[in-house]
């Protein structure tokens, strides 16, 4: 029998391990500058905000209180006590097949969004979302 074979039944499990690192959620697809929750079911407990200094913020979908979009200004997220500006290119358009950002974060879909280093927008192709900055007041 071999030694892999053996570990997984009686070797000790990943997940009980204290140094073990749990990879991000299985069902959560990498669109780019956000992420997207891919199972029918799934929606998000937080918004966790990336900034691109390696700063991290993260907000409760259950206070979120309003979600604005203007193609001039960006996209205005308002939770309890806090606003978050969303300010960059592409913030509406459909990066796959019924995949929007706006759409999701209406429906608690993305989990994350992340704002672009300064390079990101050399490469980005026409459908592609553009997070070029996010302030929070």
């Amino acid at each position: 029998m071999s030694d892999s074979l053996l570990d997984k039944y009686v070797g000790r499990r990943k997940e009980s391990d204290p140094t073990h690192v749990a990879p991000e959620a299985e069902g959560d697809e990498d669109c780019g500058a956000f992420g997207w929750l891919r199972g029918v079911r799934d929606r998000a407990v937080m918004l966790e905000v990336r900034h691109k200094d390696g700063r991290i913020s993260a907000f409760g979908y259950a206070w979120l209180d309003a979600v604005e979009f203007d193609p001039s200004t960006g996209l205005t997220l308002r939770f309890s006590g806090r606003t978050v500006k969303i300010t960059g290119g592409n913030l509406n358009s459909e990066v796959r097949p019924l995949i929007r950002l706006v759409d999701g974060i209406v429906r608690h879909r993305v989990s994350w969004i992340r704002e672009a280093d300064g390079s990101a927008g050399l490469v980005v192709d026409k459908n592609s979302v553009l997070i070029e900055e996010i302030e929070i007041e």
